[in-house]
């Protein structure tokens, strides 16, 4: 579970540096001139305060309590633990801006991209000053994309791990694709796509860490210029496909990007830094009790929602198809094609359903479209005459090509349109679709307002059917069912697909 290396002890008093994040857990241990005794790097899996636990029951046989002089913690989960443990909390960016400003005084940007979390944090040294101080910074939102979550997501995907394959392959790469990179479960579409045209596995895991490193730039950096030499800190600058793709995307060379010795624990080591520097008291190790009464009282508590009631809402799933005699029926064709699935629809002039199709696109747009096509055409081909053909979806522009559509129209047009013919007093419509979720607002037949997602897939089909196949749960037949049965549904969060993981 850990990472570390304990040099040994010396006599004299010694601080404690923590840094509890979602995926990990930074310990260091630093005398009063600083030089680092210990560092350990622990998984917390999600119990980070088991993993404390552990962690200082190991150090305090080389670093007895009475030893330890003052500890400083930072990190997400680093007040709360400041009150089992005693120590004094420093803030994430002060204390990443205190490490890298005092241990190399020229740098000017820090780069600190973790689990869950990445930080731009802009560093001025004047004249007078002996370290470099912080000035500015910037954070990533409530997504993953731009995190170490994103990578270790999508290296389980192709079963590739991640702390020492996933870089190595990644620099075998001379021409990595373009890969979506804003959201971890639309970068599995383009990879996906790309497994199916046989693009080799390292050019994936190198267009994985560009698709990163593009992101941070226009997410996070945005407008501000990153001016050199830059710090890449954190756990991800451990991947050696990610410091490649960080000197190509911002175009640094030699010197220009600095990889600290401890570029996991550079907050931990600037929280103590930054409290010794200042005289704050840091506290004496207040020994281990609270923390395990805490640990006792707790272990088994977990949000909860209120229980899944089924709906009353009536889902017609009739198809109509009437004969005329011996006469062909008059019909038309509809076709969306989205990112995940196409669907082909038969109706008639008095917008009936004939015959649909549901099919799985596949990155395979124009083979979907001709399957679902051909699957009508044996069931009632024979029967009805297409007089009239309409495209609409992300893919509605090709499609509309290859079939010779006579309109193509946008998603929130087609939706609406048939909403209203469905139901003329309908007022909003709501539909989720593989990769995309939608708002619709209708006042007297017309759309006065819509939204729609981003660039994430939380909301989206894509993430329940993610998590599904993970579970090993059948999406259709099982996944809703399973779901009404629970009597206590966990809370996972609402916003990121990979965090809620």
């Amino acid at each position: 579970m850990s990472k570390g290396h304990s040099p040994g002890t010396s006599d004299g008093n010694f601080f404690l540096g923590l840094d509890i994040g979602s995926v990990s857990l930074n310990t260091v241990v630093l005398d009063e001139h600083y030089n680092i005794l210990a560092d350990h790097y622990d998984y917390v899996y999600g119990k980070p305060f088991n993993v404390l636990h552990e962690r200082l029951t190991s150090l305090l046989v080389t670093y007895p309590a009475k030893t330890i002089r003052g500890i400083a913690i930072t990190g997400t989960g680093g007040k709360m633990a400041s009150g089992f443990i005693g120590g004094l909390f420093v803030n994430e960016i002060i204390a990443q801006a205190t490490s890298a400003g005092r241990m190399f005084p020229d740098a000017r940007t820090v780069i600190e991209i973790g689990g869950e979390d990445s930080k731009l944090i802009i560093l001025e040294r004047e004249a007078t000053d002996e370290y470099a101080k912080l000035v500015d910074f910037e954070m990533n939102s409530i997504c993953a994309a731009g995190t170490g979550s994103f990578l270790d997501q999508q290296a389980k995907r192709i079963g590739v791990r991640i702390e020492k394959e996933f870089g190595d392959m990644a620099l075998l790469s001379a021409s990595p694709p373009r890969i979506a990179g804003r959201c971890s479960v639309f970068a599995k579409s383009d990879m996906i796509h790309h497994q199916q045209l046989a693009t080799p596995l390292h050019d994936i895991v190198a267009g994985l860490c560009f698709a990163l490193a593009r992101n941070f730039r226009s997410t996070v950096a945005r407008s501000k210029e990153i001016k050199k030499p830059v710090i890449f800190s954190g756990g991800v600058a451990a991947n050696t496909g990610m410091i490649r793709a960080f000197r190509e995307v911002l175009d640094l060379t030699g010197d220009e990007l600095i990889i600290p010795k401890h570029h996991a624990s550079m907050g931990a080591i600037g929280a103590v830094m930054y409290a010794h520097s200042n005289r704050l008291g840091m506290n004496h190790f207040a020994g281990l009790s609270a923390l395990e009464e805490y640990l006792r009282n707790n272990s088994s508590v977990f949000s909860s929602l209120p229980r899944l009631k089924e709906s009353d809402a009536v889902y017609n799933k009739n198809i109509k198809f009437i004969r005329n005699g011996t006469e062909t029926l008059p019909v038309y064709l509809g076709i969306d094609v989205g990112s995940l699935s196409t669907n082909v629809v038969l109706i008639d002039k008095e917008h009936n359903v004939v015959a649909r199709r549901y099919l799985p696109t596949a990155g395979k747009p124009l083979e979907a479209i001709q399957k679902g096509m051909t699957e009508i055409y044996d069931e009632v081909g024979k029967e009805v005459e297409v007089i009239g053909a309409g495209t609409t979806g992300s893919g509605r522009y090709l499609t509309g090509d290859f079939i010779g559509a006579d309109t193509i129209r946008n998603e929130i047009t087609a939706q609406a349109t048939a909403a209203i013919d469905y139901d003329p007093t309908v007022d909003t419509i709501f539909e989720i679709g593989g990769q995309d979720s939608k708002y619709i607002s209708i006042e007297n037949g017309v759309v006065v307002d819509f939204e729609m997602n981003k660039v994430c897939a939380a909301g989206t089909g894509s993430f329940l059917e993610e998590q599904a196949e993970k579970l090993n749960i059948k999406i259709i037949e099982e996944f809703g069912c399973m779901a009404l049965q629970s009597e206590c549904p966990v809370k996972l969060g609402d916003r990121c697909t990979v965090f809620m993981e």
